[in-house]
């Protein structure tokens, strides 16, 4: 029999707490839908932001969370729709636009892009 884990997903969007319980070898984020659990997803291939949540508390294993970097990882963010749990867990979820700064603000900080030509010249 497949080893299952409880997730408690805190949401702070709505405030409200979630729990659900999801096999080892199953998505966080999927799983918990099928139990009735409303989060906010996208991509749903672990390429963006949008279901980033910020670990509080266990482990979880997502070797396909492309759209979150070692640092990141290391810091204790993960995607729900690639990751799998290794224990139980406490999640909390993340504002996108946060994640997505902390992951690509460096980048994006210094002003408009620049095509060759300074910006005042046609």
């Amino acid at each position: 029999m497949e080893q299952s884990y409880t997730i408690k997903i805190n949401d702070r969007q709505t405030g409200t707490q979630h729990t659900a319980k999801v096999p080892a070898d199953r998505y966080i984020l999927h799983t918990a839908e099928n139990q009735g659990v409303n989060l906010p997803f996208s991509c749903r291939n672990g390429a963006c932001t949008t279901c980033a949540v910020r670990v509080l508390a266990g482990e979880i294993y997502q070797p396909e969370a492309m759209g979150l970097s070692p640092k990141l990882r290391e810091r204790g963010y993960a995607l729900l729709c690639v990751g799998y749990p290794r224990s139980d867990l406490e999640v909390e979820t993340q504002d996108e636009d946060e994640v997505y700064e902390l992951q690509f603000g460096r980048y994006f900080g210094k002003g408009k892009v620049r095509f060759g030509l300074p910006l005042d010249e046609d």
